[in-house]
């Protein structure tokens, strides 16, 4: 009977991450198909492109990817904390990853504010006088930084309620499959992320 119960809880195990995958594939392939854009316009408008670039903050999208880079490093340290049966490790852990993100997103909305400030929005005057490359390179980027920005909140969102979980003992070292999913579902916002950087911070 017990080994039933055993096997019957990793059956449900692997379904919840197999369901999780087949997700984070969906959400690939929908910035996939931006990336796909981004390479035919930057191909098409290589020298607007590159001028659109200089507006941008490299070193604030360097501190940004050094930030989730860690996150990503802290949320996996939260399952191997969990396995270990360290649940108060796991966390601390979490709470760091979620302070993490919550600095990234302060970064992002100053770097937007500044954006405001110089007046280059989608439908400004001073960004529909621009080259057209121009136009076409912002727009892509207050897309892609801000559906990436709505998956950061999500996550943080979703290691929220994972790490209430674990302070409630709902997730223990015997059934931890929401922390799993979650970390995933961070490693996926780290990756976007790492795509995104040199794609628009670093156009040569």
């Amino acid at each position: 009977m017990a080994e039933t119960t055993i096997q019957q809880h990793q059956g449900e195990h692997e379904a919840g991450k197999l369901g999780m995958w087949i997700f984070l594939f969906t959400e690939l392939f929908l910035f996939g198909g931006l990336f796909l854009v981004y390479a035919v316009l930057r191909a098409t408008y290589s020298a607007d492109f590159h001028r659109g670039a200089e507006e941008l903050d490299a070193f604030v999208g360097t501190l940004n990817t050094v930030i989730l880079l860690i996150s990503s490093m802290t949320v996996a340290m939260s399952i191997t904390a969990i396995r270990r049966k360290e649940s108060g490790k796991a966390l601390l852990l979490l709470v760091t990853t979620i302070l993490l993100a919550g600095l990234f997103m302060v970064n992002k909305y100053f770097e937007w504010s500044h954006k405001l400030e110089l007046k280059i929005y989608p439908g400004s005057p001073v960004l529909e006088n621009m080259e057209r490359g121009e136009l076409l390179f912002f727009g892509l980027y207050y897309m892609t930084t801000g559906l990436h920005a709505l998956h950061v909140l999500i996550g943080m969102i979703l290691l929220t309620i994972t790490a209430a979980k674990v302070r409630s003992k709902q997730i223990t070292s015997e059934s931890y499959l929401l922390l799993e999913n979650g970390a995933l579902y961070w490693h996926l916002v780290d990756l976007i992320w790492i795509f995104l950087f040199p794609l628009l911070y670093l156009v040569t």
